[in-house]
């Protein structure tokens, strides 16, 4: 059966992050992408110029409309801006007995504008991070939700994903991406075993949209894997393609995206040729 997966989060009119990148990545890894508009942004690779909101009880609307006629398989959380909205897409979850829960907790978007307001950091770590099936900070949001040092190493890296496995989520893949070296390593915790997920660090530009991509791979690979590190493993081997695969698009001046359909997609001729 192909899974139906949901993507909660904000919308770049880019397509490289947000909403739209996710439901890429659901079609490209076998799933039925379905979308809720948590926030509009404008934007494009090279950074945010404006954001605004969504009404809270709107986007219930949207979350409530949307279950009562289409079975949904997995979660996914990306952009939700302020604490209203976090209260409220809590609430929605809690309604609908949302399980297969994986939550991007986006702060800070690659050119620096701030997308999660200080207030709503606290109702994320109080009323999303308890449902959550996996949560996949990276480095500098980690550092937030934990309040504490700055990660520096790898073995800071392990430190950090306990703690935050402790914050209540089932599984923490904390991204190294932000470390120096010829390899990105990320530390997976389940609260008892940690376990370690190497890859080549690609240099590139094009890296716009990693994290939603990222953890919409999770989200629509984990109803196809019995075992939710299966389902990691898989996504970020598909993150790393698509971002050495990222130099065939041609998008924008600034970050570009990733290549989403680097698997599905013939490379195409030069553009005027036949």
């Amino acid at each position: 059966m192909i899974p139906n997966v949901l993507s909660i989060a904000g919308v770049d009119p880019s397509g490289g992050a947000g909403l739209l990148a996710d439901l890429k990545a659901f079609s490209a890894l076998g799933a039925y992408g379905t979308g809720v508009v948590a926030a509009l942004t404008a934007q494009n690779t090279q950074g945010v110029t404006g954001v605004q909101p969504v009404p809270a009880e709107f986007i219930a609307q949207q979350i409530d409309t949307l279950f009562a006629d289409v079975r949904i398989d997995a979660v996914k959380l990306g952009m939700l801006g302020t604490s209203d909205v976090v209260a409220t897409v809590a609430a929605a979850l809690r309604r609908h007995g949302v399980r297969r829960l994986v939550v991007d907790p986006v702060m800070v978007s690659k050119s620096g504008h701030h997308l999660l307001s200080p207030d709503a950091v606290a109702a994320l770590k109080q009323e999303l991070l308890p449902l959550a099936e996996i949560i996949t900070p990276n480095l500098p949001e980690a550092e937030v939700l934990l309040g504490g040092a700055p990660i520096r190493s790898l073995a800071d890296m392990r430190d950090a994903a306990r703690a935050l496995h402790q914050l209540g989520p089932r599984i923490v893949m904390l991204k190294g991406g932000h470390l120096d070296g010829p390899e990105s390593v990320d530390v997976i915790d389940d609260g008892v075993t940690q376990t370690e997920l190497r890859a080549v660090r690609i240099v590139t530009k094009n890296t716009h949209g990693t994290g939603c991509t990222l953890s919409a791979a999770i989200a629509a690979l984990l109803p196809q894997h019995p075992d939710p590190l299966d389902a990691i493993r898989a996504a970020k081997d598909y993150l790393t393609a698509a971002i050495a695969a990222s130099g065939r698009l041609s998008v924008g001046s600034g970050h570009g995206p990733v290549h989403h359909f680097h698997d599905l997609w013939q490379v195409s001729p030069s553009p005027g040729r036949r």
